[in-house]
């Protein structure tokens, strides 16, 4: 008796641990398949903060992100079904050995603000990471002890189809996610958003934020202003945005649209009642050059039409200068910290549509608007209508695209074992006949 009930304990102890880990890794795994670019990011911050700067460039993060994103989901698919059971528990254990010396690290030294292993649909602090794991790591010891405890929801036959489909559906999710914008947008700039009374949140920082711009030369780093700015000889690294800002932080703290003689324009920006047109571009040298067509002929039926347009970037003088030569762009240039950008819009260069101070619309580069030949005013285009679904449609949605038929190869596996047993315990009615 007392030996049946530590096999039913052990049993529920893996299957829970299990659970813990499934969901774990399958959440972490879809927020980074909703949003590839912010890992690619948060990597590239992991690389700068360990003196990795070659590993920060290139498509290298972006490459890591992908696959770990579509390694995380699938690991968490593969534990639920129990898939290839003991090796699955066996690749979840090496994982979290990995991480948890790793974010022990981060809580300590704290090179990072936060982890971005849920991205920004959940923010931990390096500590509740690191507990996080430590969780995970016992959970991964359980489920290697009694993999074979872990119940399957599917036979072993019929495995391949939903381990193909989990990894042709994460690949696929993330294809998507690259060529627009995140189908759930977990940032503080997402359609919808009132900025004006977001930035009413923040404390004011008009008339006292400034933009650095960060210079490296000969291995030796400066910081700059466009009164100062150096010659040629300096390479540009990046922007910082200095503000007196004091009280209660809001997401919008760091928020500032600086003019090229140091007027701080965030106010206008989002205080004019009529629409506002916003190209965002963190770093110009680096934006997708096959647009430019289309961003004249918006930038022109912005003009038109009377509504502003500014290019927000945090890209040096010489740069916007490179672009206006390039593009014969008129339109005013606005500095903006360059991770402030990267949230407003994961696109390079991305399109923002504001009215009376909220977010209308956003663009990626491969979907601008083709106002070219429109001589409606926005609000009688479809341009010009807010254009967000609710966050749970969103969700409802990829969950039909991957749930369903994974419901649908689950049914077909139970109704094939069914037909199986019923075949194995039919009685032989040949050799009744036979008999008789």
């Amino acid at each position: 008796m007392r030996t049946k009930w530590k096999s039913r304990l052990l049993w529920l102890a893996v299957n829970t641990a299990r659970l813990v880990a499934v969901c774990t890794f399958v959440f972490s795994g879809t927020v980074k398949l909703i949003d590839p670019h912010g890992t690619e990011y948060k990597i590239q911050d992991y690389a700068r903060a360990f003196g990795l700067q070659t590993l920060a460039q290139g498509v290298a993060p972006l490459v890591l992100s992908v696959a770990l994103a579509m390694l995380e989901f699938s690991l968490g698919i593969y534990l639920l079904f129990g898939i290839r059971r003991r090796r699955t528990a066996f690749l979840a254990l090496l994982l979290m050995l990995a991480f948890t010396p790793l974010t022990l690290y981060l809580a300590i030294a704290n090179p990072v603000s936060d982890c971005g292993c849920f991205g920004d649909a959940l923010v931990l602090t390096n500590w509740q990471t690191f507990w996080k794991n430590v969780v995970l790591l016992a959970a991964a010891i359980l489920m290697v002890c009694g993999s074979r405890l872990m119940t399957r929801l599917i036979t072993e036959r019929n495995q391949w189809t939903v381990s193909l489909y989990t990894w042709a559906f994460a690949l696929i999710f993330a294809g998507i996610s690259l060529y627009g914008l995140p189908l759930i947008d977990f940032r503080p700039y997402r359609t919808g958003t009132d900025l004006r009374a977001g930035l009413g949140v923040r404390d004011s920082v008009a008339g006292h934020a400034e933009t650095f711009f960060i210079m490296e030369k000969d291995g030796r780093r400066r910081e700059f202003t466009t009164a100062n700015y150096p010659d040629s000889t300096w390479t540009f690294v990046g922007t910082r945005v200095e503000g007196e800002v004091s009280g209660t932080q809001s997401p919008y703290a760091d928020l500032c649209m600086q003019a090229p003689d140091g007027q701080d324009l965030t106010a206008q920006v989002v205080q004019d009642t009529s629409y506002v047109f916003l190209l965002l571009s963190p770093y110009l040298e680096k934006a997708d050059d096959g647009v430019l067509d289309r961003i004249t002929s918006d930038y022109d039926y912005a003009r038109e039409h009377g509504y502003q347009f500014y290019c927000l970037t945090s890209s040096a003088p010489e740069a916007i200068a490179t672009w206006q030569e390039m593009t014969g762009a008129e339109y005013p240039f606005l500095f903006t910290d360059g991770i402030v950008l990267k949230t407003m819009i994961r696109s390079n260069p991305g399109l923002m549509l504001l009215h009376d101070g909220r977010v209308v619309a956003k663009w990626p580069s491969t979907g601008l608007p083709d106002l070219s030949g429109e001589t409606r005013p926005l609000e009688q285009t479809e341009w010009g209508m807010p254009q967000d679904r609710s966050r749970m449609a969103r969700v409802l949605a990829i969950l039909l695209w991957y749930v369903v038929p994974l419901l649908a190869f689950t049914l077909a596996d139970r109704l094939w074992v069914a037909r199986k047993l019923r075949n194995l315990h039919k009685p032989n009615t040949n050799s009744k006949s036979k008999a008789s």
